[in-house]
């Protein structure tokens, strides 16, 4: 790890700097929320933002994207070259930093996904401290913090930021196209200090220390029931998740039907039709069931192969519920064996 101090004043320079070789991604404001967007003017970035609305994963996921390109009668497959252009994710929290992590581990490993490799390769991230939000439980999940997955991360200390450099990609952007100077002994304190702080700011907590043993225990619980009856199944938690990554694939042919393209788009395991087969068989017809099948997925599946869980605690999910649903409340439910 390589550490520098960089005055705040000087920040506009690294943005700058890097928008001369990349494309640069960063949080701005957009109606009173905030999302990830193209920047070429620093006065735009947000660093002082919550959340976000979408997560970053559409940045290398994206809702929908065209797979190839299609000739009928040849059965030819015209373009289905994978590119993608060098750039920067710039200001992410160290849960969305996590949750690529999390989404590497589906997307790069036995069955290797090229569109989103090839956008990974490509994309430098360089991180940003944060406060804690009153929908965010990163904290339960160890998600708070992160030490590798970047290239910078930038710790807010007031009138300057401690930056950690995890590559040496990392390091060298910060040689070329910012101002820095070496860390102080009173640097470092004022950084374990802010860490401290940040630490002690969550206040919700809940045992997760035995949750597979307390899933399995619940699996036949009414506790489903009760959260199926309040689920509208619109599917908008998947949708704003950093983790969740099911798809649906499907072709479209232009109207002449002699080409067409193929076509991948985002889909959710709360929608009726995510589980229906042939002869009008659903294996998950209910609300209630998937709801339930959600959780185990993220919570006891997911774990069960990579030894964490598929939720990195944003609480994005919390906030586009209409129905009010919040995995912390979930997981007390099925502890306390009472709805909230």
């Amino acid at each position: 790890m390589f550490f520098r101090v960089i005055d705040k004043e000087r920040l506009p320079d690294l943005i700058t700097g890097l928008g001369t070789e990349y494309e640069v991604i960063a949080p701005v404001e957009k109606d009173g929320r905030f999302v990830y967007a193209p920047v070429v003017d620093p006065a735009e970035v947000r660093l002082d933002y919550d959340t976000t609305l979408l997560p970053p994963k559409k940045w290398f996921f994206p809702a929908e994207e065209t797979l190839m390109r299609f000739r009928v009668a040849d059965n030819e497959v015209l373009d289905d070259e994978v590119f993608a252009a060098p750039r920067v994710l710039f200001g992410l929290h160290p849960c969305d930093i996590n949750a690529l992590l999390l989404m590497d581990n589906v997307f790069t490993g036995r069955y290797a996904d090229p569109y989103y490799m090839r956008r990974r390769e490509q994309t430098l991230l360089i991180g940003v401290s944060c406060t804690p939000s009153d929908t965010c439980f990163c904290n339960v999940w160890d998600t708070n913090e992160v030490h590798w997955g970047f290239d910078v991360f930038l710790t807010d200390m007031g009138d300057r930021y401690f930056a950690s450099c995890r590559t040496v990609k990392g390091a060298e952007i910060l040689d070329r196209f910012v101002e820095n100077r070496t860390v102080s002994d009173e640097d470092t304190r004022e950084f374990q200090r802010v860490v401290h702080d940040f630490k002690e700011a969550f206040d919700r907590t809940v045992d997760t220390t035995q949750l597979p043993v307390l899933l399995d225990a619940k699996f036949d619980s009414p506790i489903w029931d009760e959260f199926g009856e309040k689920c509208l199944s619109c599917g908008a938690c998947s949708m704003v998740c950093p983790t969740c990554y099911c798809f649906d694939v499907h072709d479209r042919l232009e109207p002449d039907q002699k080409s067409g393209v193929r076509v991948r788009t985002w889909d959710s395991c709360q929608f009726k039709e995510f589980a229906a087969v042939a002869h009008g068989q659903n294996f998950r017809d209910t609300r209630a069931s998937r709801v339930k099948y959600r959780y185990y997925h993220k919570q006891w599946g997911y774990l069960s192969k990579f030894e964490r869980v598929l939720c990195v605690g944003c609480g994005r999910c919390a906030r586009a519920c209409p129905a009010g649903i919040n995995p912390v409340n979930v997981i007390e439910a099925l502890q306390t064996g009472e709805v909230r």
